[in-house]
């Protein structure tokens, strides 16, 4: 466990189930987790046309590689390809072992086997979820100690990734009791605790995800539409723990308080972060930003629509210009009624550069007096004074 682990402790809330609530005082910029992930599985389905994509990253560490043509790419299934000597050797004892090679091969030549996309994806995540079976039985005790039940995944779909995942004959079934309840169980776990890392922003360029990871502490993190919290990782540096997850806390907190992340982008519509939530978490969301917005009439949304259609804009669920800029609009006028008393939220702590939305957090706290501002999403960096003048 982390140094700053004792930071925040596991607490169980009423309605909400397990949390993590500070353990004492907390400042604006303070990492109050620092988490390694039980497992990292490529986030691109297995088709022809996300080839080149997947050359893109390393298959172990996942990091961009500046010229793809140089991988070293796994010899045997052809499905994996590193950024250097030291990430493939390392590989073959851990996520890419010789069960996992054989099952990835499996998987690209019997592709029409899994016709939709998410399930080329989620096959991934089997694999490397039964291969901790074999290198980590112990990881594999805590992935199935997580949140998701097996009731919440379509049996269908279970039953196809299942029959996938027999005809592999993966060491060790027998000690896991392995059957398509477990395999369903898999997936809940996946759905309801999986991180994604992004592609590098860029502007203009539609944002997607490289890259799924579970982490044993992370996923105990609720979730609130104006967190006190946010996530950053930094996959492409060169930090040897560089898949590892780092949560900061956006300002002053008490001890006692929960902390909570977004899980996605917090400039999105009620209807759409309500949809969201009730269709991969399970639950509706009562935090105080909703039920104040619970209260706003429809013609709002409806006349936000309007102007998008006129403007010809594209809305994007992760990085809608229009929208942020429709919130902070809504948020500076409400605020003067006193509707929306959380419009300093979006004034401080959202990104405003194009196309971005991502969430600010201070730097951890120093010696200077200048409270730097990050950008969780564009990772851009500025001064909060300058943000507060603006």
């Amino acid at each position: 466990m982390s140094e700053t682990t004792p930071l925040v402790s596991p607490a169980e809330i009423p309605g909400k189930g397990r949390s993590l609530v500070a353990t004492e005082a907390l400042k604006a910029g303070q990492i109050v987790l620092r988490d390694s992930p039980i497992l990292v599985y490529s986030a691109f389905p297995v088709t022809v046309d996300h080839y080149n994509k997947e050359r893109s990253y390393c298959s172990h560490c996942f990091r961009s590689m500046s010229n793809p043509a140089s991988a070293i790419s796994c010899p045997c299934c052809f499905s994996a390809f590193f950024c250097n000597s030291n990430c493939s050797s390392s590989a073959l004892s851990s996520s890419h072992s010789p069960w996992v090679c054989q099952a990835l091969k499996r998987l690209r030549e019997n592709a029409s086997s899994l016709p939709a996309e998410d399930q080329q994806v989620q096959a991934r995540f089997l694999v490397a979820a039964y291969n901790l079976v074999v290198i980590s039985p112990a990881n594999f005790q805590i992935l199935m100690s997580l949140q998701g039940e097996h009731t919440n995944i379509d049996t269908a779909s279970a039953f196809l990734l299942h029959s996938f995942i027999s005809s592999l004959s993966f060491p060790n079934q027998a000690q896991i009791g392995f059957s398509v309840e477990l395999t369903a169980a898999l997936l809940a776990k996946d759905k309801l605790n999986a991180f994604g890392f992004m592609v590098p922003f860029a502007i203009h360029k539609e944002r997607s995800v490289r890259a799924y990871a579970i982490y044993p502490r992370a996923s105990f993190f609720n979730h609130d539409c104006l967190p006190n919290a946010c996530r950053f990782d930094y996959v492409d540096s060169s930090d040897e723990n560089n898949t590892d997850i780092i949560v900061r806390i956006i300002h002053d907190l008490p001890q006692g308080r929960e902390i909570c992340l977004s899980y996605f982008p917090v400039n999105l519509k009620y209807s759409e972060r309500q949809c969201r939530l009730k269709e991969d978490y399970g639950f509706i969301c009562n935090c105080d930003r909703c039920r104040v917005e619970a209260n706003w009439s429809d013609e709002e949304d409806e006349e936000d629509e309007v102007i998008d259609e006129v403007e010809g804009e594209e809305e994007d669920d992760n990085n809608s210009v229009d929208e942020q800029m429709s919130m902070n609009d809504k948020a500076n006028a409400s605020a003067a009624d006193n509707d929306f008393p959380h419009a300093y939220f979006f004034l401080r702590y959202m990104c405003n550069r194009d196309q971005c939305g991502g969430t600010l957090a201070p730097l951890p706290p120093s010696n200077n007096k200048v409270a730097v501002m990050e950008c969780n999403v564009c990772g851009s960096l500025s001064n909060l004074d300058e943000l507060c003048d603006g």
